[in-house]
């Protein structure tokens, strides 16, 4: 197994030049990016069914001892993840490949290779086992990230792309100086390292350490207040980049807070960590309602559903992280499906601007459908994945004594339901428009039927997926528990990674 965790890393990589050699080859180029992005998927699963039989996979690359050398660990919450991510990036790219004929499509001759880029970024910032290889990973997918949102050269892209680069480089920069602070403190930057090593370090540094890193990974996650970035930099993306950016990068962010503030005990951290959660909830949720187009409330969405899983962290118990985990598994698919459906609305309407659209359900109904079923389940309604990973957080919250962020909660997923409404009644019902009325000089070239059929089921799967995870919500939580329980308690990930 350790082979396949060194694969999916290196492959995307090795994948992104052979691309790159066919990038005026549409087919074969197209071979290469699904064809690899298929592989990974495989390989991510049985990691998967191995991690879940047999425990962590712990990969020490050139056999260097876990203090001096790279370490990249596949437990369980990683295992995961990894899994729903790269599902998540294939459809996207199985949607990209049938809307590149139209205006709103990015360039394949660029987003194919660049995505796989962004796939070994995704990768290598799940598996690895320390701090600077996570700082390496973070700028993979920045460097790619940029690539993707502004390749198409539009004054709205290289805009927002600066506003989205400097934000993110001042997270990089204060991730290096901290990486720097840990190894002063601990003279190790390894995790399974530092679960032991900060423990026994003095309860103010501690402290700082805590801070530090929840301002670092909370600015590539956009908590409040650190989410300004975000709603300006993904609308003006292609959709099939701002789908990914949407279900993923944010999401990484997540997963890194989750990893490092469960691994070195900074439980203290808690109450600080519950207030970002609710203000993240209600700010992200306010900004939505405000909006008046698809995909900019759907960007202040992505803000608001953090707050969820930073809700589970802040509980800093088994319920609340597993929980947290089961509420990232349903986000990843559910917000890169959303936006899935926004190109199609865009495709059919040639804006998704909520003013010049009008009577899409009566014209298209099953854009209809594929809307409703992850809106509902972003509101958490039931029997949806959201209504299962929202109840599960919930029911955390009030085991745990943590009323006021309950309270916070049940009222931001009120509000979610209402600016889904607000979606529903302004695109699909009303007075129909002319589906060139959205106010741009050029019609949308509509993709061939080949490349509608692609658009639609590559849609239509994650929205599938999204459904199995209600389906499957009981193993699910299973596993999610279990790996719950190693991060909360790190004893067995540290023994697997010293050895």
């Amino acid at each position: 197994m350790t082979t396949v965790v060194a694969l999916l890393i290196v492959g995307p990589l090795v994948a992104a030049m052979v691309s790159l050699w066919f990038r005026d080859h549409g087919f074969l180029r197209d071979v290469v990016t699904v064809g690899s992005l298929s592989v990974l998927t495989g390989l991510a699963a049985l990691l998967l069914a191995s991690v879940e039989q047999n425990g962590p996979v712990v990969l020490r690359v050139g056999g260097w001892d876990p203090e001096l050398g790279v370490v990249l660990v596949a437990d369980l919450f990683a295992a995961l993840i990894l899994l729903v991510a790269l599902i998540t990036i294939l459809m996207v790219e199985i949607y990209a490949i049938g809307q590149r004929r139209t205006k709103w499509g990015a360039d394949p001759r660029v987003a194919g290779p660049i995505l796989l880029v962004l796939t070994a970024g995704v990768s290598l910032a799940i598996l690895t086992g320390d701090l600077f290889t996570l700082f390496v990973a973070f700028e993979l997918i920045l460097v790619s990230s940029y690539v993707l949102l502004t390749h198409q050269g539009r004054h709205e892209q290289i805009r927002s792309g600066m506003t989205y680069v400097v934000m993110n480089l001042l997270a990089s920069t204060l991730f290096l100086l901290g990486v720097a602070y840990v190894y002063a403190a601990t003279g190790t930057v390894n995790m399974a390292l530092l679960a032991e090593r900060i423990p026994e370090l003095g309860s103010g540094v501690q402290l700082g350490i805590g801070v530090w890193f929840l301002v670092v990974f909370g600015t590539k996650a956009a908590v409040f207040p650190l989410f300004s970035w975000l709603p300006d930099s993904y609308p003006t993306a292609p959709t099939t980049i701002t789908a990914v950016f949407a279900g993923l990068l944010t999401k990484i962010g997540v997963y890194a807070l989750i990893r490092f503030q469960t691994l070195t005990g900074m439980e203290d951290l808690g109450p600080l960590i519950l207030l970002v959660a609710g203000m993240t909830m209600l700010v992200g949720v306010a900004g939505a309602l405000a909006q008046d187009d698809v995909k900019r409330i759907l960007s202040f969405h992505i803000v608001s559903q953090i707050g969820y899983m930073l809700m589970g962290l802040g509980l800093f118990s088994v319920a609340g992280i597993a929980g947290a985990i089961l509420f990232l598994i349903h986000q990843i698919p559910i917000k890169t499906v959303l936006f899935l459906v926004g190109g199609l609305i865009e495709e059919e309407s040639g804006t998704s601007a909520l003013d010049r659209v009008g009577g899409l359900a009566a014209r298209k109904p099953i854009i209809a459908l594929l809307f409703a079923l992850p809106a509902l389940s972003l509101a958490g309604l039931p029997p949806f994945s959201g209504f299962v990973a929202k109840l599960a957080l919930v029911d955390a919250g009030v085991a745990g004594g943590a009323t006021a962020i309950v309270v916070v909660a049940l009222v931001g997923s009120a509000l979610t339901l209402l600016s889904m409404a607000k979606i529903w009644l302004g695109v699909f019902w009303g007075t129909p428009v002319a589906a060139t009325a959205g106010g741009s000089d050029e019609p949308p070239t509509a993709p061939d039927g080949h490349g509608l059929r692609l658009m639609f089921g590559a849609t239509g799967i994650v929205v599938g997926v999204t459904l199995a995870i209600a389906v499957l919500a009981g193993p699910l939580w299973d596993m999610s528990e279990r790996a719950a329980e190693d991060l909360v308690d790190p004893t067995n990930y540290v023994g697997e990674v010293l050895g």
